[in-house]
Formats: C-alpha cells, sequence, structure tokens
C-alpha cells in the first residue's frame, strides 16, 4: 500500500476527473491520499475538506495558507483556518512555510503567516505540513523560535540537503519525497532519501505538479507516487514492497490516523 502524503486534489487539472484519477490511484497500489488545503480567502479554506468528506474512506485533507499567498491571512482568514481545523478529516495544518525563490508574498507577510500557522497547529494539536524553497536558514530557525516541536510534522517536496532533513528530524519533521528524487541531477535529494532513517520517510506526488521519471513533463496524480516510492527503494537497496508498507505506516503515525 502507498500513501500519497501530499496532493492538490482540488486543483481543476485532477479534480475535473477525480473520479478517475481515484480509480487510477487504486490501481496503482495508493490507499490513501492526503488533499493538501491552499486558501488564498475564507471561502477556499475548506475546499479540500469537502474531498474528505466525500471520499472519507480514503482522502484526508489540511488547511492552511501556501507562502505564495501569506499576503492574504487577515484576522478572519485566520479564523477561519483555526475552525476548519477542528474538523476530524484535518490531518494537519498548511502548507505553510517560506518561499524565497519567488517572492509572490513578502519576506516579513511570510514570516508573518508561517508563525500564525505554527501557532494554529499548536493550539489544535494537529502537525505542520511545511513548504520551504531558498529559505533553508530561515525555515529551521522560525520552526525552533515558535516551538513547532511540540506537534512537529512534514517537510514536504523534500529539496534540499541531509544535513537540513538532519536537522528538521531533530525538530520532530520527517522528510516526505517527491518525483525530484526521480530527477537525474538531484544528487543531494537522492543521498537525503537514501540515508533518511527509514521510520521519518514520506512519499508524495504534490500533483499535479513534479510528476517522477518515467511521467516527467506530463499533469501529475496519485498513482504515480508508485515511481517515486520504486526509485527511493532502489536508492536504499530495499525491497519496493516494504519500502512501500513503511512509508504507508510512517503517514498513519504522523498524521494521527487510527486504522
Amino acid at each position: 500500500m502507498l500513501f500519497d502524503t501530499h496532493c492538490h486534489l482540488d486543483d481543476p487539472r485532477l479534480y475535473e476527473e477525480l473520479d478517475d484519477v481515484l480509480v487510477r490511484a487504486t490501481e496503482a497500489g495508493v490507499r490513501r491520499i492526503t488533499a493538501i488545503g491552499c486558501a488564498n480567502d475564507v471561502e477556499s479554506v475548506t475546499s479540500a475538506v469537502k474531498l474528505a468528506h466525500q471520499h472519507s474512506d480514503r482522502i484526508t485533507a489540511t488547511v492552511g495558507v501556501h507562502p505564495h499567498d501569506a499576503k492574504h491571512l487577515t484576522p478572519e482568514l485566520r479564523d477561519a483556518i483555526l475552525e476548519a481545523g477542528k474538523d476530524a478529516s484535518v490531518v494537519a495544518i498548511g502548507e505553510t512555510g517560506l518561499d524565497f525563490h519567488y517572492d509572490h508574498s513578502s519576506h516579513l507577510a511570510q514570516e508573518a503567516a508561517f508563525r500564525a500557522q505554527i501557532a494554529i497547529g499548536k493550539e489544535l494539536k494537529k502537525p505542520l505540513v511545511i513548504h520551504t524553497r531558498s529559505a533553508p536558514v530561515d525555515t529551521l530557525r522560525i520552526l525552533r523560535e515558535e516551538s513547532a516541536k511540540d506537534v512537529g510534522g512534514i517537510i514536504h517536496c523534500f529539496s534540499e540537503d541531509h544535513a537540513f532533513a538532519a536537522a528538521a528530524l531533530d525538530l520532530g519533521f520527517v522528510s516526505s519525497f517527491s518525483g525530484i528524487v526521480t530527477f537525474k541531477n538531484a544528487v543531494e535529494v537522492q543521498e537525503a532519501a537514501r540515508r533518511q532513517p527509514a521510520d521519518s520517510l514520506l512519499v508524495e506526488t504534490d500533483a499535479p505538479y513534479l510528476a517522477p521519471i518515467p511521467k516527467r513533463g506530463k499533469r501529475n496524480e496519485p498513482a504515480y507516487v508508485a515511481h517515486t516510492a520504486a526509485r527511493i527503494a532502489q536508492l536504499r537497496g530495499e525491497d519496493p514492497e516494504a519500502l512501500a508498507e513503511q512509508t504507508y505506516q510512517n503517514a498513519l503515525r504522523v498524521f494521527g490516523i487510527a486504522e
């Protein structure tokens, strides 16, 4: 069994053919999917939650504001995320964090939104889903300063090196690897996946983005997480089925899902 721990199922590129997407996921051995909620206004807070309600046997959700949209985090939106986060289908807060590559929101707005969502996670006692790009030092600094270790969580779409993964793990954050780990030039990411402790390793698609080899260049979808898991198993010299089961159980633990 596989668990796609990060997928934007409410994206029109997936949502418009959701039934077929879920059928293909099942055929690929994907048992569970976490739909990531990325709100930019109060009305969009529950987009992923609604999907989780419709498919409660296999989809769970998160709620949060992506770093790109941090400038939109008003007090009203913050309160809506807090309220939505109380839903039983919501297993984490985020994705939140820092993206200093694109700077769609100012660094100050991103940091404020990051700290606010860590506070929500701590208030609700739910883990955090962290987005970090071109901001490794600041991401770790804020996690430390806000005592995010109290709830822990996931470094999603891991794109740093082993040293960052180890530092994040010390703060209670496991690493989730996407299709990037299959890319030829992603040497540091591959090394991090190879060295990550077995009980702290997750897999994801980040669909519809970052389709893994051999699907690179296509719209990504949950079924393709099987390619990512197979590549990680190869890097680690492990049986693919054993790695799939390990990452599945890891995801259940991190998200607090009982089966």
